[in-house]
């Protein structure tokens, strides 16, 4: 998905390209209106894409840094329930009730 977001900036960037609206005034107050949702505000194309970026990074880094504490944690309890199976073979020394 980062990959595919920083083709979506490369893309986005290049809408600041406007040309082609011709010279009368409202032509340009066009062109204009289309260079603003391009970039320049908090909610044109680049700026949003960048905030969908970063967004998406810190969410890969709070999983991958949950992932590795919810790996550590199941190992725990897998080991602990281990020792408590009686069929594992590690149990707490008790008979099994079969």
């Amino acid at each position: 998905m980062l990959d595919e977001f920083d083709e979506s900036q490369e893309t986005a960037r290049r809408l600041l390209n406007v040309e082609g609206f011709g010279d009368f005034a409202s032509a340009q107050q066009l062109a204009a209106g289309y260079k603003r949702k391009a970039s320049g505000t908090p909610e044109s194309a680049v700026e949003r894409i960048e905030q969908f970026t970063r967004a998406l990074t810190q969410l890969r880094d709070a999983f991958a840094t949950g992932g590795e504490v919810f790996l550590d944690t199941e190992s725990d309890w897998a080991r602990q329930l281990a020792t408590t199976d009686p069929d594992s073979g590690a149990g707490n020394g008790h008979q099994s009730a079969q």
